[in-house]
């Protein structure tokens, strides 16, 4: 059943022409994909590339895929180290009617706003910020992140190590 619904949401993906989103299954396995999505504009993380892999279940649409940010960002809702992401459309609020490509797009829409992440924060750092309204210390420390880790220019030099 995964894999045919994976398959039905490949060739939709292939039809769409996504000028900010790449999403594309791994060569070799149709359960592992990656995706660069491109920051939000006007937000501390726009210019920057971001990196996303995702693990599609067996049992997929009915359970949830396992998202985590390849690049480092700074936000409450994602693990510095491991890039585990926290949002309910992953967890208790899953529906198999979500897609991929939504997944993709609800996590650029999270990235568009940090402060509902920072109540239970994933990384306390960005979290406590935002909670103590330090929005210039928060956007200040996602810049660099997106500087560091979210350029085309970074991206390049790392792939290239």
């Amino acid at each position: 059943m995964a894999s045919k619904r994976i398959m039905k949401e490949y060739n939709e993906i292939q039809k769409a022409n996504q000028a900010d989103l790449v999403l594309q299954p791994d060569e070799n396995n149709i359960y592992l994909w990656y995706a660069k999505c491109i920051g939000p504009k006007g937000t501390c993380y726009e210019d920057g590339v971001f990196e996303l892999k995702i693990q599609v279940p067996k049992e997929y649409p009915i359970s949830a895929p396992k998202v985590e940010f390849i690049t480092k960002i700074f936000h409450p809702n994602v693990h510095f180290e491991s890039g585990e992401i926290c949002m309910d459309i992953l967890k208790d609020k899953w529906s198999p009617v979500w897609t991929l490509l939504n997944v993709c797009r609800a996590i650029v829409s999270m990235m568009s706003n940090p402060k509902e992440g920072s109540d239970s924060p994933l990384n306390c750092d960005a979290g406590n910020l935002i909670r103590n309204n330090d929005d210039r210390g928060f956007n200040s420390m996602a810049k660099m992140y997106t500087k560091l880790y979210a350029t085309e220019k970074n991206l390049f030099c790392r792939y290239n190590q």
